[in-house]
């Protein structure tokens, strides 16, 4: 199993949810209102006058032979438009109850 924390701007949610279930992942949590700057080049989303765009977060287990199709559909999502943005980390899952 792996742990996949994905991070975007709150524009790609509906495209976060069709990912989900095109690609039968089931189980996720989402947080809201998550603020942030990219490392490299990001506008910040901080949900002020100044930076008005915000962030939301999802984390999903997944078994580990979905991973990759996880992460290429990221890809595709933040090829549509980079400015936007979308990042996706993934941690091995030791153990879980």
């Amino acid at each position: 199993m792996k742990s996949v924390f994905i991070i975007f701007n709150q524009a790609h949610s509906e495209k976060m949810e069709y990912m989900f279930d095109y690609l039968d992942i089931r189980g996720y949590t989402q947080w809201t209102t998550v603020y942030g700057r990219g490392s490299n080049d990001g506008d910040p989303h901080m949900g002020t006058h100044t930076w008005p765009e915000q962030n939301n977060a999802i984390l999903t287990l997944v078994e580990d032979e979905k991973v990759d199709a996880l992460l290429e559909a990221v890809k595709k999502i933040d090829a549509v438009n980079e400015e936007v943005g979308i990042r996706a980390f993934v941690w091995n899952v030791e153990k879980m109850v």
